[in-house]
């Protein structure tokens, strides 16, 4: 049996642990390399050789440094064979299409079952796309509406990364330095996510996301 050489890119020790722990499980499959930060992630990547020393990686969507669908993009520009496997605590509905149409192999919640997780890297290791039930549905929904979308479906990807980190609690300050970005132009952001949604300000927001999040079918 060929052995899967896996990186796992989560800013949470515990996790990394942990998911170690359920691959181990998987006797071909082998983490070769960790990874904290998006910057870490792309430099451990570049020196393993991409695909040449990995067969996907484990990539958790929120990041210190540079956001996980920052990461994504530039890994699946750099590397288009590479897989890539979103893990994440945010629903499915919410952020599994978002990240395929980015280049993801597939998108899994942490709170998976660990045979799950084994399937779902061993498919995208494969060259498949892996799709759970919910992600299914969600990517049909997507297709279904013959792409009209409105509120949160219409925003960009850098104005979701500001909704998400605006609903967050983050500052527009905060935010700025998280995505490299001046103020004024995350306030511009956060006035276009304002009027897309159709909210008055930033608690109004908070309450969009959250019931956004329960029935949203894609984002």
């Amino acid at each position: 049996m060929a052995t899967l050489n896996i990186l796992i890119g989560d800013d949470h020790r515990i996790v990394r642990e942990g998911l170690k722990q359920v691959l181990a499980d998987a006797p071909e499959i082998t983490v070769v390399a960790e990874a904290e930060t998006g910057p870490d992630i792309l430099q451990q990547v570049e020196a393993l050789g991409g695909p040449a020393g990995l067969d996907a990686v484990l990539l958790d969507i929120a990041l210190p440094g540079r956001d996980g669908m920052d990461v994504l993009q530039t890994l699946k520009k750099a590397w288009p064979d590479l897989p890539v496997l979103m893990l994440s605590t945010y629903p499915e509905k919410q952020y599994a299409v978002r990240c395929i149409k980015l280049g993801a192999a597939g998108y899994l919640n942490k709170s998976a079952h660990p045979d799950d997780m084994i399937a779902a890297v061993r498919k995208v290791a494969a060259g498949g796309l892996y799709v759970s039930a919910v992600t299914a549905e969600a990517l049909a929904s997507a297709v279904g509406s013959g792409g009209a979308r409105n509120g949160a479906e219409a925003l960009s990807h850098r104005e979701h990364q500001v909704f998400r980190l605006l609903t967050a609690g983050k500052s527009v300050g905060e935010i700025g330095a998280q995505l490299g970005l001046a103020s004024n132009t995350v306030s511009t952001y956060r006035l276009r996510i304002l009027e897309k949604t159709g909210v008055k300000n930033d608690v109004e927001l908070a309450l969009y996301a959250e019931r956004h999040a329960r029935s949203s079918p894609a984002v």
